[in-house]
């Protein structure tokens, strides 16, 4: 059930209606199990076989975090999520894997990918360790810490959201009201501009160059490279601005999941700003219990590959992401080698431009299907290569797009108090002529400009 599509609209409106019938009642139990059936009817949409495994990971957690001081059972909350995940998303790579390297074919299994996967296994994993370490009460409500992992907003491609910032919430009586809808509404709307008329158009244009970049002169494909660092921006920080307005509209809050991360001055600054939860979270599960930087100097450059490596691998079962984290590790090993120094205007810019590149170049391998796919890429800009030209208006737009709106928060913190420049949403007053026109103008274009074929959301196959 893609979020762009007919069906969601009228499955949320669905459930928009019914989350405001149980409100009135005086128990929050009606509510949160009316919820939680629609999360798991969201999730089965797609093969209802999923939902099983879904509930597998939601008892094991339960069950293994009550027993939180057992080193058995904690052990058995960690290693199980993990053995589904690994069973599920990784089998049949490293079964290839092995096959290349031992020269012969040891098979593979059909193995059906859920979606979401990657998702609520890392929810689940926080949740038991945050109880065993004692940073979070054990949850013996089993319909709240099921929702939790369930709840469909963010269910399928995030954000991660942590038990400590959800869980209290389910504590309260959050409701469906206007002030919530009417920013909510604003955050689905923008996500929909963001992903269908942006990402999706030009999705077309990066997929027609990544399939035959032999076939294209080096401007068009290098312009294909720039596109995409824009596309898969939009579209997902698009889908987390409609997973974020969702739950907003039913009273619930997530935290931000991008903040402007292209105006970021090294790679560093690029991962406070782009997918946070992400970030965070290999940051406090991963970086930070194989020694951080507590270690020593080394220690805390191996322990930042090694984060970046797993963090590759987390996104997809292919040795071109493995290695798309590792040029992100190595420059940011090279980032904390660099001497920090106060750079002015221009050379804030010149970090911004140098680190926009390095990106952009990175994602060439993560949107690629092989490394061979990704140097023939590589290889046609850096030759110069004659072909096809195309230049592609929407990936013009959508950089101008990107460029205004930039500016645009950057003039806002400069008359604030903050000087650091945020992504703040443009949430307009809807009381209003100017919000509601404003408002109205931006769903004209959506329906006008939207990108109508089949094209789901990037990070769905994570």
């Amino acid at each position: 059930m893609n979020f762009a599509s007919p069906v969601f609209i009228l499955f949320f409106a669905v459930v928009l209606a019914g989350a405001a019938i149980f409100q009135r009642m005086h128990s929050l139990r009606p509510r949160q199990v009316f919820l939680l059936l629609a999360s798991y009817f969201f999730y089965g949409w797609w093969d209802w076989r999923f939902c099983f495994l879904l509930l597998f990971v939601t008892v094991t957690s339960y069950l293994t975090a009550l027993a939180k001081d057992n080193k058995v059972t904690y052990t058995a909350g960690v290693v199980v999520p993990l053995v589904v995940l690994g069973f599920f998303k990784y089998f049949n790579f490293f079964l290839g894997s092995a096959s290349a390297l031992l020269g012969r074919d040891l098979g593979t299994l059909r193995i059906i990918l859920p979606v979401g996967i990657s998702f609520y296994t890392f929810q689940a994993l926080s949740y038991v360790i945050d109880v065993h370490r004692g940073k979070l009460p054990v949850e013996r409500d089993f319909i709240r810490l099921a929702l939790y992992l369930s709840f469909f907003p963010q269910l399928v491609a995030g954000p991660i959201v942590r038990a400590a910032d959800f869980l209290p919430q389910l504590k309260e009586d959050r409701q469906v009201t206007i002030k919530n809808l009417e920013t909510g509404i604003q955050l689905i709307a923008f996500g929909l501009f963001k992903k269908i008329v942006l990402a999706d158009h030009m999705s077309v244009f990066v997929d027609d160059v990544f399939y035959a970049p032999a076939a294209f002169h080096w401007a068009t494909i290098l312009l294909a490279v720039v596109s995409y660092s824009i596309q898969i921006y939009f579209d997902f920080s698009g889908y987390s601005d409609i997973a974020i307005g969702c739950a907003r509209c039913l009273g619930y809050d997530f935290r931000p999941n991008f903040d402007l991360p292209y105006v970021s001055q090294n790679v560093t600054e690029f991962w406070k700003r782009w997918h946070i939860s992400l970030s965070t979270w290999l940051k406090e599960y991963l970086y930070i219990p194989l020694g951080g930087n507590r270690k020593g100097t080394l220690r805390r450059y191996i322990n930042l590959m090694l984060t970046m490596l797993l963090g590759g691998l987390w996104h997809g079962a292919n040795w071109t992401f493995v290695f798309w984290g590792g040029l992100h590790g190595a420059a940011l090993v090279l980032d904390k080698l660099r001497p920090r120094r106060e750079h002015g205007v221009a050379g804030g810019a010149v970090g911004t431009i140098l680190t926009f590149a390095f990106v952009s170049f990175a994602w060439i391998f993560f949107r690629a299907e092989t490394f061979a796919d990704a140097w023939t890429v590589i290889l046609g800009v850096a030759t110069f290569q004659d072909g096809i030209r195309q230049p592609f208006i929407w990936s013009f737009v959508s950089i101008a797009i990107l460029c205004i709106c930039t500016f645009a928060a950057a003039r806002k913190t400069r008359f604030g108090r903050d000087s650091a420049i945020h992504g703040r949403y443009p949430v307009l007053d809807l009381n209003t002529v100017r919000g509601l026109t404003l408002f109205f103008t931006l769903c004209g274009l959506i329906l006008g400009l939207a990108y109508t074929g089949e094209n789901p959301f990037v990070y769905f196959q994570f």
